[in-house]
Parts: C-alpha cells; structure tokens; sequence
C-alpha cells in the first residue's frame, strides 16, 4: 500500500494511523479530506495549526461563524507581534475542523503552539517549493495551473497516497542536507508578525511565478509547455505516475531547514500523546509537504524531544477574527496564498454546473461595468472552455480554459475587461464573520456593539457613503468614524469634497474594512475600554508631547469636536493656549487659525459648545496682528509666496466667521503691511488686494497704489512680483477694471528688452494661474482696444426702468418683497 494513506499499527491493538497531505486552500484537497474521513471514519483528527488554539475549536460550528476566517495569535503586551492562520470554506483544515465538530470527533491542532512562534526571532530558510518541480516533471512551469489540472478539476479520495509518494521522493534528496542543518536548540525561524506564519510552507506558490494572479498563458497551456503528464489522466495517481520525477530539477536547492524539523517533531509528539490517550483511528491533516515525515513508525520520542528542548516562548492570546479573500492571494504577499481564491471558492461551492455558473458570473461583472455581454457569449464561451479541455485531455474545464474562453467571447481580446474578471471574480472578495462570543478585548467588543446599533456593516469592497449632519443618526456615525481615525483604525477614510469645505451639514466617507485592523483594535485597546475613552485618552497623550506645534494640536483639537470627546476637549485647549503663547513664529499661528475658526464656526452643526474656542481663536489673532509687521520684513521670493498662501487662508477663515472685531483687527494689520515699502511686493500688492475686497480701499486708491509699485526707480522684477501679489490667481478683476488693464498693458509696453526677458517668467506664472476663459476675455479686451485706454470721467449709463424690472423678477424668484 503506498506510504501516504498507509494504515500503521502502533500497538498489539488495532490503532490505525491516516496522514493526508493537503494543500492549503485547494477545493479538491478540501473535497478529498471529506470523502476520505468519512470513509476512514476517525476517532481523533489531528489539524495542521498552533496547538495552543485548541479550546477556540467549539466556535467552528457556533452561528455566525463563516469563513473565510483566521486564527489570530498576538504577544498581550506587543499586539503588534502577531500571526495568523487563515482558513476558507474550501480549506481541507476547515472541512477538517467542520467534521470533526459535526460527528463530535475529538480534534486538536498539532503544529507548534502560537506561544512558539510569536517568540521566534528569524525567518524559516525552507523556500524550497516541491509543487513547483512536480509541475515541471509534469510538463508545467507553473505550479498553480498544474495543481488546478491534475487535483481540483480531478477530486479524489485516494488523492493523498500518490501525492505523498511524490513528495517522498523529493524530500529523500534533501535528506542528508537536513542531517547537516542540526538545529540549535533556544533558536527558531518563523515569519515575521502580522504574516500567516503556521501556513508558510515550502509547497505553496512560487516565487518565480511571475504572470498575473488568474492569468494563464495566451495557448492554454502555461508557458507554452505540453500536458504531458495530464491527457487522459482521470485520477491523480495516473497524472503523477506519468511524470518524471527521477531527475527533478527545482529551481533551487532542495533543503529542509531547522524550523520545518521543529514543526515535524512536535507534530510526532501530538500524534504519540493521542495515540497514547486511546485513539484507535487516528487521522492526521496537514500539509502535503510533511506527510512523509509523519508516515510510518513514529520510533522513539527521544529526538524529537531533544529537538525541541529550550525552545523560547512568550506569553500569547488567541482568537478567531473575520479574514478575506483577498487576503489568500499570493498577490496579497500571504506566503500560503492560492492566486484564485476566488474560483477555488466556486469550484467548491457550485457542484452542478460549475463552468456554465461561473461564465454566468464573468458576464454579470462585465455587465456591471456597462460592458455589452449577452446570453449568446456566455454560450459561446462555455463551447470554447469545454472543446479546449477536451482537446487538451481534460475531464473538465480549468481556470486556463474558462479564461482564454473569457478573453475571447467576452472581451475581444481586451485585456483590461480580463483583468476586470480576475480582480473581481478570479480573486474575488468575501468578509467573514466570527460569533458573536468569539473571544476578543473590550475594545473591540463595544466597536461590534456601536456598528450594530449605528447600522453600519463592514465590507471588504470599498463602498461611499453621506452623512447628513442635520440627523442624529449620522452625527453618531460621523462620531464613530472620527474617533477610530483617532484610534489609527482606518475603516473609514473622510472624502475631501466641495460638500465638506463650505461648511454644510453633510459628510462623505469611504468605507472598507481589512482583516489587519483587528491588530489595530487591539493595539488600540491599551487607551481604554470603549472606542470614545480609548480615543479620548489617545488624542490627550499626543497633545501632552512637549514637540507638538500649535498647528498640530489646532488639527487635533478640530477632530475631537468632530469625535464629540468631550472628555479631551478642555485638555486640549489648555494645551493650545499654552502652546501659542510660547510659540512666537506667526508662520505657526496663521497656519492654525483657519482650523480653529473653522471649528467655531461650523461646531455648533453638531451641538459643541464652541465658546472656549473662540477665546483661544481670539488670542491667535491678537499674537498674529502683533507679530505680522516683523513676520514680513526681510524675506525672500521663496518665503514670501508661502507666507502670502498663508495670509490668503487666514483672511477667507477671518471673513467666514462674520466677527466685527476680529475682521477690524485682520484689516488694520493688513493695512499696516500694504504701506510699507520695505516689504517684498508679493506681500505688500496681496495686501492691497485683501483691502480693496473687503471694501476699505476703493479702485481708484487700488490704482493708485499699482501705478507706484510701476514707477521709475523700482526695478522689474520688484514691480513684477507686486502684480503677482496683487493679481495672483484673479484674473477677473482685469477683465472688469480697465484702468488696472491700462495701467499693466503700459508697463509692458515700456519695458526695455532685459527689463523684459527678467520679468517674463513671473509674469507668466502670474498670468498662467488664470483660467482659461479669463486670458481669452483678457486678450479680447486688449485686441478690441489696442492700448486698452479708458476715458477720463466717462461713466456707464444706468437704465433704472430696466433694473426696477431685473430686481422684481428676482423677488419674485425668491418669495421677497420689494
């Protein structure tokens, strides 16, 4: 009988042993395992997983629980040291675990413990990938599609033998090597946290494997090569016995590091303690990779107690968490990772016909996407996918015939409509979901129990949604969203919209939830126990470092009046007060100010009270007034555009506020800068400008002031960044203002070659900032004109009938009366 599914006797009595090597995540693995346990009907299952995870195994069955989910280990004190051990509905684990649970057979996991792994330092060096070299001996240079022919589009229950014999055969090269590599007791390599580190085997995708996730090559057969081993295969053992496997030649050395022994040797012992506890039909899941080392004699424990003596471990929590599909692909940097997780999922889940559904699904995405998909390609396309297989020696269409069908029929050989399909259907998405008791911290319980009663669900796809302020629902929405960014929980990102910046009552989000943000919760759950204290403790801890700038904390002010964290808001302003008293660089005040009197203004939308608020705002404009004549002398091209970018945002917050006294106070101070003439002239025509519109300076004062900042004994470039100062981005007020016109097109005209050529680039940054429409009205009124000349104390003609009538209409319009 071959080795793999050999049934070994342990004792005089009649304990039997099954080892069925698997490959994680692969539908036809998934499928055998079921069929062969039912069969083989075990008293005790051993799984491939941390061995501490055991008591999470009575959720597999609770309701709620939907894969794809994942196990997650963390370090309590550093939850950012972590790992996880996914697992789809078409994981051979899952349907493992599932059965287990369903035929109350008892079942615990077999591979190092969590408390193992999380303490390692190194990474494994065993990359060697064994699927990779059976796939070339088969005729393949890529293992995904040679696993996709000869495995899950052939289920059988006598899969495992064959494939253990191949992986036997592998592994004897690599044993002496692995006799040389005698591990070190103390150390141990796994992958780093946050990575899949129990599912990182040496049998999964190849990293020289470089064609898009899904894709297969252009004639079928990946890379160009030949089926030889597949044509008229009908079980995998008649696919495996036509390979070559006596000279393999993987791409690289074939080894077995120190880390994937420990992992064998603790799998032996698991195995020898049930053996020993009674199990008389023991069966063991695990990756097809180590079957060969847990057929057999078990032999002496003894080595492999040696082998794991002195192993560091750490103290470690476990739980199930949601995971995705996504989150399986190879391209997701998952080192156990499939690249169609997505048709691994319809392979599993649609028995009946499975290429005639999953077309179906292709042309529903297209349509999606107002591609013309209709009725006659899905035919066409299922014709095409079933001739090629047969033509190729197929019992069923694969993801290479289904795909070329696709490129075809569907897209015409567009290749961005395929990479539609793959990303949406080959890959896919799903959202998992954990019982409601799954065992997790406080934190993350009171978001679950917030998301609820908010009616927010959480999707993997990215999904936009508007929150009208005026509703106290969405007030609590927008609330919880503002206190997980303070949380650095990124399920929702705040869309920056013409919407939010007027200050109206509405917000837009996009929203979409990742499995990594349950680290984040955790991480989190050091602040406090509800999302509103953990965020409030968090925003106050931030503002108390002694480096935090008066911008900064203005920013973090604002969200927590956004968060409504009531509990840090009195902090903060304290904390701000003191910050901008000590802070005597008006550069930080001025950038500060728009956020504070945004948050004054618009507070009240949410029903702060934003009285403290405008005490500080008051105070930052005071130290702005008084420091601003120093702020501006002496500074150069460079500092003076982004001191004049600053005053621009300052004086629109200070208008929008409609406050008497503190626009009084902006206006004199501008006032004060617009008569200097020791101050760059980018500032001094800015100030000019803000004057004029806020009405304390009329035109002709406005033209006055240009035809100085254009006289004799002024150099070029001087008069030059005045226009620009004065002009930047408004090119409307030369269109309506003809002396202002006159004025430049004169200068222009007077300009000397060199005074010329100097001014020319500023000049057309100056001009280069208008809109299009407003250079085209420009040039009209100087092409209509010539000189464009306006005459001395001529004055438009009013038509008061006219107007009378213009202005009823309106009040009609607006229901007023006149």
């Amino acid at each position: 009988m071959p080795r793999g599914h050999r049934l070994t006797s342990h004792t005089e009595t009649t304990q039997l042993t099954r080892v069925f090597g698997i490959r994680h995540h692969g539908p036809g693995s998934a499928r055998s395992v079921r069929l062969a346990l039912e069969a083989f009907r075990p008293d005790m299952i051993l799984i491939e997983g941390p061995a501490d995870a055991d008591p999470l195994v009575g959720y597999v069955a609770a309701e709620g629980m939907a894969p794809p989910v994942a196990l997650l280990a963390y370090v309590p004190e550093a939850p950012a040291k972590a790992a996880f051990w996914p697992y789809a509905v078409f994981s051979p684990e899952w349907q493992a675990l599932r059965y287990a649970v369903r035929n109350s057979v008892p079942v615990r996991f077999c591979d190092l413990p969590a408390t193992v792994v999380l303490a390692a330092q190194d990474e494994p060096g065993d990359r060697f990938d064994p699927l990779s070299a059976l796939a070339e001996a088969g005729g393949y240079d890529d293992a995904e599609r040679w696993w996709d022919a000869v495995v899950e589009s052939v289920p059988d229950a006598d899969a495992f033998d064959p494939i253990t014999e191949a992986m036997g055969a592998l592994r004897e090269s690599a044993e002496q090597t692995a006799r040389e590599q005698q591990p070190v007791p103390g150390t141990i390599e796994h992958a780093p946290a946050n990575t899949d580190a129990a599912h990182i085997e040496a049998h999964d995708e190849p990293a020289h494997n470089k064609r898009p996730p899904g894709v297969p090559a252009h004639d079928g057969v990946p890379g160009g090569s030949t089926n030889a081993g597949v044509p008229g295969a009908n079980s995998v053992a008649e696919a495996l016995s036509d390979a070559d496997l006596s000279q393999p030649v993987p791409p690289d050395p074939i080894t077995i590091d120190a880390h994937t022994l420990r992992r064998e040797a603790y799998m032996r012992q698991t195995m020898r303690k049930a053996l020993k506890d009674g199990s008389v039909r023991l069966a063991v899941v695990c990756g097809a990779w180590h079957a060969p080392a847990l057929t057999g004699k078990l032999g002496p424990a003894a080595p492999d107690t040696r082998l794991l003596k002195g192993l560091p471990k750490t103290k470690a929590r476990l739980t199930w968490v949601p995971w995705t599909h996504s989150r399986l692909s190879t391209t997701s940097g998952y080192g156990a990772g499939v690249t169609s997780p997505g048709w691994y999922h319809h392979l599993f889940t649609e028995t009946q016909q499975p290429i005639v559904r999953w077309l179906t699904k292709v042309a529903g995405v297209l349509r999606a996407h107002d591609l013309p998909v209709s009725s006659a390609h899905i035919i066409e396309s299922v014709r095409l996918a079933d001739t090629l297989a047969a033509l190729r020696g197929r019992p069923l269409a694969g993801l290479s015939e289904v795909t070329e069908a696709t490129r075809s029929v569907m897209c015409a050989g567009d290749e961005t409509m395929l990479r539609l399909v793959v990303g949406e259907l080959v890959v896919g998405e799903a959202l998992g979901s954990v019982p409601e008791g799954t065992p997790t911290v406080p934190l993350d319980a009171d978001l679950r129990a917030k998301i609820r009663s908010l009616r927010l669900k959480q999707e993997p796809h990215a999904r936009t949604i508007d929150l009208d302020l005026r509703k106290q629902r969405e007030v609590e929405r927008s609330r919880l969203l503002h206190r997980l960014r303070v949380l650095e929980i990124g399920w929702g990102t705040l869309t920056t919209s013409e919407v939010r910046g007027t200050g109206t009552f509405r917000e837009t989000w996009t929203l979409e939830w990742r499995p990594e943000y349950t680290i984040s919760i955790i991480e989190a759950s050091r602040w406090g126990t509800t999302i509103r204290t953990a965020a409030e403790a968090k925003i106050l801890d931030t503002a108390s470092r002694a480096e935090s700038t008066v911008g900064e904390l203005t920013a973090a002010l604002e969200v927590a009046l956004l968060a409504d964290l009531g509990g840090a808001t009195e902090g903060l302003i304290v904390r701000l007060e003191s910050a901008a008293a000590l802070d005597h660089d008006v550069t930080h005040l001025l950038a500060a100010l728009p956020g504070l009197i945004r948050t004054v203004r618009y507070g009240d939308v949410r029903g702060t009270d934003t009285k403290a608020l405008g005490h500080v705002a008051d105070g930052l404009l005071v130290r702005i007034c008084a420091g601003l004549p120093a702020a501006v002398t002496g500074l150069d091209t460079d500092a003076a555009a982004e001191l004049r970018t600053l005053l621009d945002m300052a004086h629109t917050a200070i208008h929008t506020r409609d406050d008497s006294w503190a626009t009084g106070e902006w206006l004199a101070a501008l006032g004060r800068v617009a008569d200097r003439d020791d101050v760059h002239g980018a500032l001094v025509g800015r100030a000019v400008r803000l004057l004029a519109d806020a009405g304390r300076i009329g035109d002709a004062e406005s033209a006055r002031r240009l035809a100085a900042a254009l006289s004799v004994g002024v150099t070029a470039a001087a008069k030059a960044a005045w226009i620009d100062g004065f002009l930047g981005g408004r090119g409307l007020l030369l269109v309506h203002d003809r002396e202002l016109l006159r004025l430049i097109d004169d200068w222009l005209r007077e300009l000397g070659d060199d005074a010329f050529v100097e001014t020319l680039p500023l000049l057309r940054r100056t001009f280069g900032a208008f809109e299009s429409g407003e250079r085209r009205a420009i040039g009209q009124a100087v092409r209509d004109g010539g000189s464009v000349t306006t005459a001395a104390g001529t004055t438009a003609e009013l038509d008061v009938e006219r107007g009378t009538i213009a202005v009823r209409t309106a009040a009609e319009i607006l229901g007023v009366t006149v």
